[in-house]
């Protein structure tokens, strides 16, 4: 049997998980691994605060699964490589060929495990001096020859330059030029390409030879869920690849550890690894990534500048920097503290430990944008992704590369065009002139387009032709591709944002006011850039919000394509998740193209036994009142004071911590509202809810999760028990660990059906169902695969909330799911295998008390 190095006697499932995942590897598939999350038993309660939350078995599986291969994989590279089929050498050369490359990859390791223990021990011997801050490297200091210079001289800067290239194709040019990708400056782009961050085009081929072993790159939604990860890394410890394989003196030096850590590397955005407060105090993202930017310019007043950017004289703090993010797992907050004490930017100086790492962490956006991709110089080929959380990748995806336009965002950039063209009209030339006009009149197209639609449309949403949209005055005549390549390649939209801000600051506003600083140009040219997609993509449409701000999208329908790219690079791709069913929309919707020999699917067990779960759906509240919480039929008074005292029934036999689901805000806030209210000559609902536990409420805007945690689990450590009122979709269904006490029950209210009628979902299912009657040639199963699509997005939000109960092997609770649907097959056979191992009631027979005294019994038979 195969050791995996795990660092505790891992369970049978996980065993099966850990051999599945590394002939999945070895194989090069694609795999789909469903595992419920099951921590060890030797933790029970959750912190309140989210980056505290224990570790799981399903992340100890994946590391140790992969790791293992990788270490194995490393020694194949060196034992037998393509180039030693020579079947005329002897037998002896060959082995003695084989000796060298050994010896010689070995002692490449040891001098890297050298460098990198010199660093572990001087990290302890310094530790108490970097808690405090004290930075052992000088700053960097300012480029003195960079000066402000007149208003005249920094007005002039953003003029844009002569843009006379007719060069341009009918498409356009996706950039793999990182200076135009990352919009860093001249000198900081010749630094990062000669530490090896970024593959400058014109030497790629030299660089492509640059040493790149296989490596695993491991991609969450979350930094809190990437930390979370880093902190289970170091726990595990796997023997060096090469470790003693010659049988050399020097494999045997004391000098390099028989067990070593894992060369680690986390990747972030500016918003996490920013260290300069001029920059990381906005608000929002694309205000530090603009603000980034804009400082790297020329004409940036001295004081503006950052001192932390990587240049010719903090060429060796980089280096440094390198050798520490490898020496040891850090996760994103340590590495930003460890830029602040070298005094080097993490965000830039973090690319040149790429690689050499054998673990890169980053979140979904630098991984699933090709054009993040690019910018961080990050290639695939060869190497193993794994994505986990992966039950929400199709929307994901499909999010990235959707694009908002505001009404008001366009009236700004239009008036931004035209206080810029106010002022450099007459020194524009050539295709600037032109391309800029073009520019002006497409925004005038959308805007006329959006006022004659708040005009005539009464409909809060709707779908957008896009001839429409382009029938402004001369607009039929523009090359949408070249005019994209344009705004690309000039950077016209930071030269009017840029222009903007400085006669705002000549105008004393402050230099961080949010209207100022946000690219609202740039969301514009995003926007502009879909308008030459291909059309059976996407679909365009308009919808109007709650302070009747008209607005223009772009939603993707086919998330396929752009994850075929990474599936056709990556030697293998991993997705994985505690509660990945229903599992058929990954194959048909996502994996379209690929063969069934390519992908492998696994859907583990749970490291509870049977009878530690009773999952079971109530159709009849205690009246005999049918539980159907479709939209037509929640909001009478009758359902949801049914409700109400099922929930106090569940409350009095359930002990310590319950946690109930409901399928939106606006209903939750609903059934609230109402049980607060006094009934005729009796006390209210919610006054006998509060009598049985302490209630807590999630709010619709996220804000005091972790206050409404502590409480909640106050309230049960204390003997009071607790009464969560969550919803299904919100920040308290994903990523919380409810163990033991902390969920006893969980209760779902209904099923979250997308609201069918809106202009997206209407699309959407169309979209399947054209692209199913294509690939199964009938229109039945072409409307039978929408209806399962539409489905199977209402169960994996059902599936992602029950799944917060039950997290370790001693483990028990209840599931409860309130509505006559879940009696049916259909519905029950899209809940996860373990679930349905302990379904009772199935068909929903039962009456109200019958269900009530079966919970009795279950928490009877258990010890709290």
């Amino acid at each position: 049997m195969k050791d995996f190095h795990h660092p505790f006697r891992p369970y049978d499932i996980q065993l099966e998980f850990m051999n599945a995942l590394y002939e999945c590897i070895e194989d090069g598939q694609v795999g789909i691994f469903e595992s419920p999350t099951g921590t060890f038993p030797r933790v029970s309660y959750v912190n309140s605060k989210l980056k505290e939350h224990i570790g799981t078995g399903k992340s100890l599986s994946l590391i140790c699964g992969s790791l293992t291969w990788l270490r194995d994989q490393q020694v194949k590279l060196h034992i037998a490589p393509e180039d030693d089929n020579h079947d005329e050498e002897p037998a002896w050369v060959i082995a003695h060929r084989k000796e060298e490359r050994l010896g010689f990859a070995e002692r490449r390791q040891q001098d890297l495990e050298g460098r990198l223990l010199k660093i572990r021990a001087k990290e302890r011997q310094q530790k108490q001096r970097y808690e405090n801050g004290e930075s052992h490297q000088k700053r960097t200091r300012l480029d003195s020859s960079d000066n402000t210079g007149t208003a005249m001289d920094q007005e002039a800067s953003y003029l844009l330059d002569d843009y006379d290239s007719e060069e341009e194709t009918t498409k356009p040019r996706i950039s793999t030029d990182p200076k135009e990708v990352g919009g860093i400056s001249t000198k900081s782009f010749d630094l990062l390409t000669r530490l090896g961050m970024i593959v400058n085009p014109a030497n790629e081929a030299e660089d492509m030879q640059a040493i790149d072993e296989p490596k695993i790159f491991y991609c969450s939604r979350t930094h809190s869920q990437l930390t979370q990860f880093a902190n289970e890394v170091r726990r595990v410890k796997i023997p060096f690849a090469l470790q003693g394989m010659t049988g050399s003196e020097e494999s045997g030096s004391k000098s390099v550890e028989p067990v070593g850590e894992v060369k680690y590397l986390s990747l972030g955005s500016r918003r996490n690894l920013c260290i300069y407060p001029k920059v990381s105090r906005l608000k929002s993202l694309p205000m530090i990534n603009e603000r980034c930017l804009e400082l790297q310019q020329p004409g940036t007043p001295q004081e503006d500048k950052c001192p932390f950017i990587p240049n010719k004289e903090n060429e060796t703090l980089v280096n440094d920097f390198r050798d520490h993010t490898l020496a040891r797992v850090r996760d994103i907050e340590e590495m930003g503290e460890l830029g602040n004490r070298i005094g080097v930017c993490p965000y830039y100086a973090s690319r040149a430990g790429i690689r050499p790492s054998e673990l890169v962490t980053l979140p979904y956006p630098l991984l699933l944008q090709k054009t993040a991709r690019e910018a961080l110089n990050i290639t695939l080929r060869g190497h193993v992704v794994i994505i986990d959380e992966a039950h929400n990748l199709m929307d994901a995806i499909s999010n990235m590369y959707s694009v908002k336009i505001f009404l008001s965002q366009l009236e700004r950039s239009r008036s931004q065009l035209g206080i810029y063209l106010q002022r450099f009209r007459n020194k524009l030339k050539g295709r600037n002139r032109v391309y800029i006009t073009q520019l002006v009149r497409l925004v005038d197209s959308l805007i006329t387009y959006l006022n004659g639609t708040s005009a005539k449309s009464k409909s809060a949403d709707g779908l957008v032709n896009i001839n429409d949209l382009m029938a402004g005055k001369g607009v039929d005549q523009i090359n949408l591709y070249k005019l994209v390549r344009y705004l690309q390649e000039s950077k016209l939209a930071r030269k009017v944002d840029g222009y903007n801000i400085y006669q705002n600051q000549s105008k004393d506003t402050k230099l961080d006011n949010p209207t100022s600083m946000m690219p609202v140009l740039t969301q514009v040219q995003s926007f502009f850039q879909t308008l030459v997609n291909p059309a059976a993509d996407g679909r365009f449409f308009f919808s109007r919000g709650e302070e009747n701000d008209l607005s223009l999208k772009y939603m993707l329908l086919d998330p396929s394509y752009h994850f075929k790219e990474i599936v056709e690079e990556a030697r293998a791709v991993i997705l994985a998740g505690g509660t990945m069913s229903p599992m058929e929309d990954y194959t048909h919707h996502l994996l379209p193209y690929l063969s069934s020999e390519r992908i492998r699917i696994l859907s583990c067990g749970h490291v509870i036994p049977v009878e530690n779960l009773l999952a079971l759906p109530i159709t009849k509240g205690p009246t005999g009142l049918d539980f159907d919480f479709t939209f037509e039929k929640r909001n009478t008074t009758d359902m949801i004071d049914a409700l109400g005292t099922c929930i106090i029934r569940l409350s009095q036999i359930i002990p310590d911590g319950l946690v109930v689901f409901f399928p939106s805000y606006v209903y939750l806030e609903q059934a609230t509202s109402r049980w607060k209210a006094a009934l005729e000559n009796e006390c209210s609902i919610w006054s006998d809810l509060i009598k049985n536990k302490a209630v807590f409420l999630e709010s619709k805007d996220g804000v005091g999760v972790e206050d409404v945690l502590r409480d909640y689990t106050q309230a049960i450590k204390a003997g009071k028990g607790g009464l969560l009122l969550s919803v299904i979709g919100g920040k308290m269904s994903e990523g919380i660990n409810f163990s033991d006490k902390l969920g006893r029950g969980v209760v779902v209210v209904g099923l979250p059906f997308p609201n069918i009628h809106t202009a997206e979902w209407r699309a959407k299912l169309e979209y399947i169902e054209n692209t199913s009657l294509s690939r199964l040639g009938s229109a039945a199963e072409g409307k039978m695969a929408g209806r399962q699509f539409y489905e199977n997005a209402c169960m994996r939000a059902v599936n992602q909330s029950v799944g917060r109960a039950i997290r370790h092997q001693n483990d028990y609770a209840t599931i409860i799911m309130l509505d006559r649907r879940y009696n049916t097959p259909r519905i029950q056979e899209k809940l996860p295998a373990w679930i349905q191992k302990s379904l009772w009631n199935k068909d929903g027979s039962h009456p109200f008390a019958e269900n009530l005294s079966n919970i009795t019994r279950f928490f009877d038979g258990k010890t709290a």
